[in-house]
């Protein structure tokens, strides 16, 4: 979702442009195959792709408008209904 009008500061930072990067980042850690590993690693490569997912995926539904300088994000933690 865009923010504002197009101002100066944003020229060159396209904020939607991001967000879909943070969005392919998350399909990305969510279809990652499993590493060769086993035990403890094997629990701490699956722990830390669930945080990776986690975040790309909240900062990627993430709405945004700029404002006075700001760019703001709004992630919206309410389940859906």
């Amino acid at each position: 979702m865009s923010g504002d009008q197009p101002s100066h500061e944003t020229d060159e930072l396209d904020v939607d442009a991001m967000l879909n990067r943070f969005r392919e980042r998350a399909a990305a850690v969510r279809d990652r195959p499993l590493p060769p590993v086993a035990g403890p690693q094997r629990e701490q490569f699956v722990r830390q792709a669930q945080l990776d997912f986690q975040d790309y995926a909240l900062v990627g539904d993430a709405t945004w408008v700029f404002q006075e300088g700001f760019l703001t994000l709004t992630i919206d933690l309410n389940p859906s209904a």
